[in-house]
């Protein structure tokens, strides 16, 4: 008979994956993993269809979340992340994931972890890829954790109650600094590049530079194979410069060709996660992006439509757009940003006991 593990199905903000208790898999990393691959695609060869197991066959749909009580006595919950490469019999830790990250108090209330206040359920939660903190404030009027609400997420149809996500200190959480190369653009293969890491490491270019309007679909950017050519060369050489190292396997840097808003923004998007082309853009993604147009000498800056004193930042993607709260204060006529905020929103989708092969 099958190994059988405890499992829940959440959708956090635009993307779903499966989450599991820590206690519930094994302790032994490789072991871990290769429980994963068995949940997820049903193989360990590498299936991009997962048809024989509970991925969605996308990089949105293929994630797991790990969930313990925090060892830490500045957080509640430990939060690993683990990114099932589709198709590629592996896994990848080496980046953090904001939408799931908004279904950690659902699945903490469903299973006991922590208890319900009578309005809201705040968190904090430690998130183990990059060792920053995240506080989180779910809706729970009553005990009960609420399902109805006014909250809309591009990309996610209806609406829902609110998840406030208030990511803090995430400066340089994975490359050890806000600006890895110590500047604030580069040239690589004779392009203007902006690399910054505000909770996702993140390469910007500017989509002139490509000969596009910026504002191409999804279907089209993927197609084109010489621009994704030309943007894997930037994203291999933009690694090493970031202190990432050789990142041929890895799922960071991002890479984010940035133009002019259209629909009330302050900047256009079209993000490469890292190789394929994101529908819409993720949350700690965004929060390097929004930092990146506040501060002059980026290419992002020299794009975008800011006024004074802003503290919201709408970034345009191909399904909407997404807002990013910034907490800025100026420290010697430099910006300094000392929390990022976002609203996303979060479902139960299913629970039970995955059967493993």
């Amino acid at each position: 008979m099958a190994r059988k593990i405890p499992y829940m199905q959440i959708r956090g903000g635009s993307s779903k994956g499966l989450y599991f208790n820590a206690s519930d898999l094994p302790s032994d990393e490789d072991k871990r993993n290769r429980f994963l691959l068995l949940a997820m695609e049903g193989t360990l060869e590498g299936d991009s269809r997962q048809i024989d197991g509970l991925g969605g066959a996308t990089s949105l749909t293929s994630k797991v979340a790990i969930i313990r009580p925090s060892t830490s006595p500045e957080a509640d919950l430990d939060y690993l992340f683990v990114q099932v490469v589709v198709g590629e019999g592996r896994v990848s830790t080496t980046q953090t994931c904001g939408n799931i990250l908004a279904g950690v108090p659902h699945f903490a209330l469903e299973t006991g972890l922590i208890e319900p206040g009578l309005e809201k359920t705040t968190v904090r939660v430690k998130m183990m890829n990059t060792g920053a903190i995240c506080e989180i404030t779910a809706q729970t009027p009553g005990g009960i954790l609420a399902e109805k609400g006014d909250a809309a997420v591009d990309g996610v149809p209806g609406t829902s109650a609110p998840v406030i996500c208030n990511y803090l200190d995430i400066e340089g959480s994975s490359c050890g600094s806000l600006f890895p190369t110590r500047k604030l653009t580069d040239m690589i293969d004779g392009k203007e590049v902006t690399c910054i890491d505000n909770g996702m490491p993140v390469v910007l270019l500017k989509a002139s530079d490509f000969k596009l309007s910026g504002n191409e679909s999804v279907e089209e950017l993927e197609t084109n194979e010489n621009l994704k050519t030309e943007i894997e060369s930037i994203r291999l050489q933009a690694g090493r410069i970031m202190n990432l190292g050789d990142v041929s396997n890895e799922t960071i840097p991002k890479m984010c060709l940035i133009s002019s808003p259209l629909k009330g923004g302050i900047v256009n998007t079209r993000m490469f996660i890292p190789k394929r082309v994101h529908e819409a853009i993720g949350v700690l993604a965004a929060v390097s992006v929004a930092t990146a147009c506040v501060y002059q000498g980026t290419v992002a800056n020299e794009i975008a439509e800011i006024s004074s004193n802003e503290s919201l930042f709408k970034l345009e993607h191909p399904t909407g757009a997404m807002t990013i709260q910034l907490q800025i204060e100026d420290d010697n006529k430099e910006p300094k940003i000392r929390s990022a905020g976002i609203i996303r929103t979060a479902r139960i989708l299913s629970k039970g006991e995955v059967y493993l092969p």
